[in-house]
């Protein structure tokens, strides 16, 4: 339920957006006035942690990301899932540390979608038997999805959906945590410049 709420906000957000454009469609070429697109992102994530009952945990996350050429670009974030701990577990916490790369399609709609393949270090403290092991870390890979939406010339609304792959958890297995975040994308540089319509 605490997903479907989630989703639901940001497609109102989004859609309360597309209601003050024109009824036709636009589509823009990602071009960038003032040199390349940087950017800073800050959001609330709300994961699925794939780990024992009561799954449903949410977190914040930092994103800095610098634009390349033709949409491609590069990024790093970091993520810690750490509130609303289910009450079944005596701790959880669940952090990662990703580098990636991502591509970022022209806009359509003033809609600027975006995918995404990050890895790097996923750390997680876990409810044990023994207490000198509540801790581990292991690689993380992490493809995702998402869009942007500007609310000013600098200023973006940002989702996104990631489905993680913690390798080898305790076993031969992959965690698989997943889960949407909504926040915003501030643009230091490389601000969009105004959409061009295409017929």
């Amino acid at each position: 339920m605490r997903l479907r709420a989630f989703c639901a906000t940001a497609a109102l957000f989004i859609l309360a957006g597309l209601g003050t454009n024109k009824a036709m469609a636009q589509v823009a070429p990602a071009a960038t006035e003032g040199g390349r697109p940087i950017g800073i992102s800050v959001g609330v994530s709300d994961y699925d942690l794939d780990y024992g009952p009561g799954r449903r945990m949410q977190g914040v996350v930092v994103r800095g990301g610098v634009g390349l050429f033709h949409g491609l670009g590069l990024d790093g974030n970091a993520r810690t899932i750490f509130i609303n701990t289910p009450p079944q577990l005596t701790r959880m916490q669940q952090n990662t540390y990703l580098g990636g790369v991502y591509y970022e399609s022209p806009s359509v709609w003033r809609l600027r979608p975006f995918v995404r393949f990050g890895a790097g270090l996923g750390t997680i403290e876990f409810p044990s038997r023994n207490p000198f092991y509540t801790r581990d870390s292991y690689t993380v890979l992490a493809p995702s999805g998402g869009l942007e939406y500007p609310i000013t010339r600098k200023v973006y609304f940002r989702a996104e959906y990631e489905y993680q792959f913690w390798r080898q958890y305790q076993s031969k297995n992959d965690l698989t945590p997943q889960g949407g975040t909504v926040g915003v994308t501030y643009y230091l540089q490389g601000m969009r410049g105004r959409s061009h319509s295409s017929n």
